[in-house]
């Protein structure tokens, strides 16, 4: 039952072009799921972001660092990594002098009463 060379040649052709198919296939399977990971590890970040503060250096002169949430817009440049809320209560209490971003409001997300303001240089009263 030999084929000819001819049917040997389509027979292989024909497997070739599954093969091909299987490829693109597994291909295509693999670019979605590296998406998928991709999305994953982004949605994440923002999650652990969302429950995390970092501090910021003050941008005056004889300023006090700021503690913003996480996500905070203003805390792009933190003092580096993203703090947990014991770590957070343990500067509170330690640095008294450390400000709260008024823009993220993290006191509300670490349940503590919303600081007293302070005043600024230009409404301090000179005798």
């Amino acid at each position: 039952m030999d084929l000819s060379i001819p049917e040997r040649l389509e027979k292989h052709r024909t497997v070739l072009a599954w093969l091909r198919h299987q490829t693109a296939a597994t291909e295509r399977a693999i670019r979605d799921l590296e998406q998928q990971e991709e999305d994953e590890r982004r949605r994440w970040e923002a999650a652990r972001r969302e429950r995390s503060w970092t501090v910021t250096a003050s941008r005056a002169v004889e300023g006090h660092p700021v503690l913003h949430r996480g996500n905070c817009g203003l805390a792009r440049h933190g003092f580096g990594d993203l703090l947990d809320a014991e770590r957070v209560m343990a500067a509170v209490e330690e640095y008294p002098d450390l400000e709260m971003c008024e823009v993220c409001a993290p006191w509300g997300s670490l349940g503590i009463d919303k600081p007293p303001a302070r005043p600024a240089a230009g409404e301090l009263d000179f005798p």
